[in-house]
């Protein structure tokens, strides 16, 4: 089915130390993303990037926090200006903090159902994150866990409810985050879980969560696939979702009809060879809007 999406750029990276991913909407962009959602029938326009102030200083104490507030807010307008037009918002960013603006913006009028698929939690806090990294705790801020500033970005308090989350494909989490998780009864996928029952069954399963829902954010971190598959991202690690689990998943997700904004983040170029993880992105991207093999 048609879509008509708009594209926004993020190209933020104040959520961790290691810089590069604030050139990911750029190189998503090269690998041909508009001409072909376009060739795919949707009508696409390109928005262009959301503004970012100038990162000239290396934050140690307050990780950038009132930076991240700021954009997030941008994004958060930005993506309800193209809610309320009744259109698909596609963020691309940028570190996964973005994602406390994109959540934010699609689940403001309506229940939402939200799909993280990333190798890590992001569900620390500044109590409990080893690093203070803000890419690491988007989805907490986004129940209402965290930052004050971020918790209340768009509008106070919590964006969305344990019970909606479905994550998948983690590996790699910190201690005091599982037992967050945990507590919190969010639902989670690991890669033993996708292991064990295969992704066909983690999808459909995921969806069957959010069968009393008619809308889906599915925000995809590139760090979920394995870094053979896509090694420009700044935290890899290894035993991944493999190319032809993420398209399957994609797919899966796209025929049910549900999912009506996305986000891609973590795509760093200058860790990348020959632009292979941008190109995956966009081909992911692809296959959750609709393309098929046959």
């Amino acid at each position: 089915m048609a879509k008509k999406i708009s594209v926004i750029g993020v190209p933020m990276d104040f959520g961790q130390q290691l810089r590069g991913v604030d050139m990911g909407p750029a190189a998503a962009r090269y690998s041909g993303l508009i001409s072909r959602l376009r060739a795919l029938g949707h009508e696409v326009v390109d928005t262009g990037d959301v503004s970012i102030p100038i990162r000239d200083y290396d934050a140690d104490t307050d990780k950038y926090v009132k930076e991240i507030t700021q954009i997030c807010e941008s994004i958060y307008k930005a993506g309800r200006q193209v809610v309320k037009k009744g259109r698909f918002p596609l963020f691309i960013g940028g570190d996964h903090s973005i994602a406390v603006g994109t959540v934010a913006a699609v689940t403001d009028d309506k229940p939402t159902g939200l799909i993280w698929i990333d190798a890590h939690g992001d569900f620390n806090t500044p109590q409990t994150s080893p690093s203070g990294n803000i890419h690491g705790m988007p989805l907490a801020a986004l129940i209402g866990e965290g930052h004050k500033s971020l918790v209340n970005v768009g509008h106070p308090g919590a964006k969305i409810s344990p019970e909606n989350v479905v994550m998948i494909g983690q590996r790699d989490l910190d201690p005091n985050e599982k037992a967050r998780l945990k507590k919190a009864g969010i639902t989670v996928f690991t890669m033993r879980s996708i292991d064990e029952q295969g992704i066909s069954s983690v999808a459909n399963k995921a969806l069957m969560k959010f069968v009393h829902l008619k809308r889906i954010h599915l925000t995809v971190d590139m760090d979920a696939l394995d870094p053979i598959e896509a090694p420009g991202v700044g935290t890899p690690v290894p035993g991944g979702i493999t190319y032809r689990e993420a398209h399957l998943l994609m797919e899966i997700l796209a025929d049910s009809q549900k999912v009506t904004s996305m986000d891609l983040v973590e795509i760093n170029p200058i860790l990348d060879i020959a632009n292979k993880t941008a190109e995956l992105a966009v081909e992911l991207t692809l296959s959750a809007l609709g393309k098929s093999i046959l």
